[in-house]
């Protein structure tokens, strides 16, 4: 075999970075709602990245669909005035731990969602309105040094392609 063949071999061979993915962004119906919000990209993503789907809220012990939740504070409260912040712990270090199996070293997150929201979500009033910081998972998976992405940096994550 020559060198070309060789190196072409080895870059077939090559293994893709595992990249954290919220379920729902692929596609699966395991928002509080039952929908999904699936992103014509994540096939592109798939060439790049091996997908490992994830979520946090099922990890945690929350049906779906579910009746929706909001951070307030510390705690994760849903909006019939139930305390859920533990079952949001529990699907965030359930989280963790399959990055930490699988190596993950980023994680992409649907954004404004108590659990995977980056950067913004909603304030726990129930009105729509945003307020900064991340969701429960989403700070988790930071503390550990893990790179969190929202939905909206997909086009980073496939930089250069």
């Amino acid at each position: 075999m020559d060198s070309k063949n060789k190196s072409t071999k080895k870059a077939e061979t090559r293994e893709k970075e595992p990249l954290i993915i919220s379920a729902c962004l692929m596609g699966i119906g395991c928002r509080y709602d039952g929908e999904s919000r699936g992103r014509e990209e994540i096939s592109r993503l798939a060439e790049k990245y091996t997908l490992i789907p994830v979520c946090p809220e099922i990890y945690g012990g929350l049906p779906t669909p579910r009746t929706p939740s909001e951070i307030l504070g510390a705690r994760v409260l849903s909006r019939d005035g139930r305390d859920v912040t533990a079952e949001y712990e529990r699907g965030a270090a359930a989280t963790l731990r399959i990055a930490e199996i699988t190596g993950a070293k980023k994680a992409l997150l649907k954004e404004r969602s108590p659990s995977c929201g980056t950067g913004s979500v909603y304030d726990g009033t129930f009105t729509g309105t945003l307020r900064p910081g991340d969701g429960v998972a989403a700070a988790l998976l930071r503390r550990a040094g893990i790179s969190v992405f929202g939905e909206s940096d997909i086009p980073e994550l496939l930089g250069g392609d």
